[in-house]
């Protein structure tokens, strides 16, 4: 039987009986048509998973008492930060969706050079809740019980300049890179792995990345769109340094 799993965002524990979160009790009654008695799964951020039985399915809430919880041991020892050039519409969501199943510690939406994306600041906000939206999603769906951070978008030179010195092997996906995943050798820091936008990373942006530090990767003679690039290298990494 499907496990069900649903995001809650407040502290979780044996015992407490809560009312899920609207939308997510709306599926709950609605979709799944669960009724008293029902187990699911809540997590919370915190890596443990909380499991609960269904008290009471009314009109407007779902009413739910937890009654274990089960620390998970199915994150990556590698830990990867994305920072990602904000892609246009609904690739941004793919990539989130995408990267948060892959295992990914962080996302950092970057504007860069080429970012044909503009947002003002409520419509960062409104982007950067949604984004949050979607990886909590994709771990209802994956299994995972930690939910990656994802910030707000920021410009490349900036988030560059605020970078700690912390050992994490820093990697830029270009065309003409020579750094080959297999090759690679990670410390316990893990990685930062920048992905360009639609148009790829302009001359300023290399120009940057390089004063940084930032090597080039490569992942073969193949162009890829900026919505395929980031996951396979994620894949990649992972399989090779990551969960293996």
């Amino acid at each position: 039987m499907r496990t069900i799993r649903i995001h809650v965002d407040q502290p979780l524990a044996v015992g407490l009986e809560l009312a899920l979160p609207s939308q997510a009790g709306e599926h709950v009654a609605r979709v799944l048509r669960l009724v008293a008695g029902d187990p699911i799964t809540l997590f919370n951020g915190d890596g443990r998973d909380y499991s609960a039985l269904i008290q009471a399915v009314g009109k407007r809430e779902v009413t739910v008492q937890i009654q274990a919880s089960q620390a998970l041991d199915n994150e990556s020892p590698l830990p990867l930060t994305l920072a990602q050039g904000v892609a246009r519409g609904e690739k941004m969501d793919l990539i989130v969706q995408k990267a948060t199943e892959l295992g990914v510690a962080r996302i950092v939406p970057l504007l860069t050079e080429r970012s044909e994306v503009k947002l003002d600041p409520a419509r960062a906000e409104k982007r950067l809740a949604h984004w949050r939206a979607v990886a909590a999603s994709a771990c209802e769906q994956s299994g995972r019980a930690c939910v990656p951070e994802i910030v707000a978008a920021v410009p490349l030179e900036a988030w560059l300049r605020g970078l700690a010195d912390d050992g994490a092997l820093r990697l830029a996906l270009l065309p003409e890179g020579t750094q080959r995943a297999n090759a690679l050798r990670f410390t316990p820091a893990g990685g930062l792995l920048v992905v360009g936008p639609e148009g790829g990373l302009g001359v300023r942006d290399v120009a940057a990345l390089t004063e940084a530090g930032f090597a080039g990767l490569t992942l073969g003679p193949r162009i890829l769109r900026t919505e395929t690039a980031g996951l396979a290298a994620l894949a990649a990494l992972q399989a090779l340094h990551g969960d293996v």
